[in-house]
């Protein structure tokens, strides 16, 4: 099963929006602690 040669492009996909929502999760608990802060 040589996925590497076929690569998919729906994983590669799911793999971008995974990585966009842990970096858009960082991002808002970072605005969150500075306006939360005194």
């Amino acid at each position: 099963m040589p996925v590497l040669d076929e690569n998919p492009p729906n994983g590669q996909k799911k793999l971008l929006v995974i990585f966009g929502v842990m970096l858009g999760i960082t991002v808002i608990i970072g605005v969150i602690a500075t306006i939360a802060s005194p």
